[in-house]
């Protein structure tokens, strides 16, 4: 243990005031920050001993004997009172992560035995029976509209530690021995006493191997892990959004006992032509004057290609039509969005003399003053098509 303690507050970043809710929050951020399993193999040391620590911040402060005693007499009020493993003992820890990925349940149990605490009780585990599942990694993906649309299957490079073929993981060059470790005698494991108690703790030496490595591997450098690129194919649902994550079980990274899991963000690219809100896809239209007002048939560009549509006389600038079930799937059901078509009507700026005394008349039957010294008809037109 360390010798000098930092203030449990000032280690979860919260108020000597934090309701139990902030303090859970603010545990739950760092522990998912610092888990071991969560971080480089050059890290994972320091984030061994910066998980012990949050996690025994949070043990007392969300205790409301443990917290009280600790507001009145500091780490000395604890230190006295609790042994250093019961101090998490009765604390919440599981339900705090019941949703997050990579703490499923039991998953600080595994944790603290790992790191060399037996805390939850049922005596300490054998060296080299311990669950070691490898990191989970995160890729983002761009994809495009038209491709979350119809939804595909997608090739990503994926760089990710994995087993030294060499030496199976062992980091001893092939043929050669490893040595017990001196300090634990191959346990893995050191008791200290601590009063009338005895803590169970990895051993600092060989931390918590058992044994050191004589002759490294050539290939991982006694690492028993190589870092390389797979190529893994990834079945991407149609209808997916920005920010949703696909799970591809068994593509992350590699542990003693098993590969982590491969999340894959996805991010859709801006469409030139398509909006998407939701379900539904906005798009533009450009038409006549003359479509506006007598109607025809416009064609429309879709995520399938163009579909002719009928525009009914009168359509005013800016009217939104409806293409049902034209919009993006539902990546959950069968049902499908629409998409909203929005007109703009096309103002002519380049009339003939024949064009304009055409208008002309056509504001004369409506009963429309037009004289060279007021508003013509057509910059009434262009006025309201705007």
């Amino acid at each position: 243990m360390m010798s000098t303690k930092r203030d449990y507050y000032e280690i979860l970043n919260v108020s000597k005031a934090a309701p139990l809710d902030e303090i859970k929050k603010a545990y739950r951020t760092l522990a998912m920050k610092y888990h071991p399993d969560r971080v480089p193999p050059e890290q994972k040391k320091e984030a061994e001993e910066k998980f012990k620590e949050i996690s025994e911040a949070y043990a007392v402060l969300s205790d409301t004997q443990k917290r009280s005693l600790y507001d009145q007499y500091g780490h000395s009020g604890i230190d006295q009172k609790y042994a250093y493993e019961d101090i998490f003992k009765g604390a919440d820890f599981g339900s705090i992560f019941g949703d997050a990925k990579g703490f499923g349940g039991g998953i600080f149990d595994e944790i603290f035995s790992d790191l060399g605490f037996d805390i939850f009780g049922g005596g300490a585990r054998k060296q080299g029976t311990r669950s070691r599942r490898g990191r989970d990694i995160q890729i983002e993906v761009d994809i495009t509209l038209e491709e979350a649309y119809a939804g595909l299957e997608k090739t990503i490079n994926v760089p990710r530690y994995e087993i030294c073929s060499t030496c199976q993981g062992q980091g001893a060059k092939p043929g050669s021995k490893k040595t017990a470790c001196s300090q634990c005698k191959g346990a893995g494991q050191v008791i200290m006493s601590s009063g009338f108690f005895q803590i169970r703790q990895t051993c600092p030496k060989c931390r918590g191997e058992g044994s050191f490595v004589g002759q490294p591997c050539t290939s991982c450098q006694g690492q028993g892990r190589i870092k390389i690129t797979r190529k893994i194919e990834v079945k991407i649902p149609a209808g997916i959004d920005t920010g949703s994550s696909l799970r591809v079980r068994g593509e992350g990274e590699a542990g003693t006992q098993g590969h982590g899991d491969l999340y894959v963000l996805i991010n859709v690219l801006p469409h030139n032509n398509f909006e998407r809100h939701n379900n539904d896809i906005v798009t533009e239209s450009r038409i006549p004057l003359s479509t506006a007002l007598l109607g025809g048939e416009v064609e429309v560009l879709t995520l399938e290609g163009k579909v002719k549509m009928k525009i009914p006389s009168g359509t005013q600038p800016g009217k939104i039509f409806r293409l049902k079930e034209k919009g993006m799937p539902d990546v959950h059901s069968y049902d499908r969005g629409d998409q909203l078509v929005r007109m703009n009507v096309e103002i002519p700026n380049d009339l003939t003399a024949q064009q304009r005394k055409l208008i002309e008349e056509f504001a004369a039957l409506r009963g429309e003053e037009v004289d060279a010294g007021k508003e013509s008809f057509t910059d009434k037109v262009k006025k309201v098509f705007r």
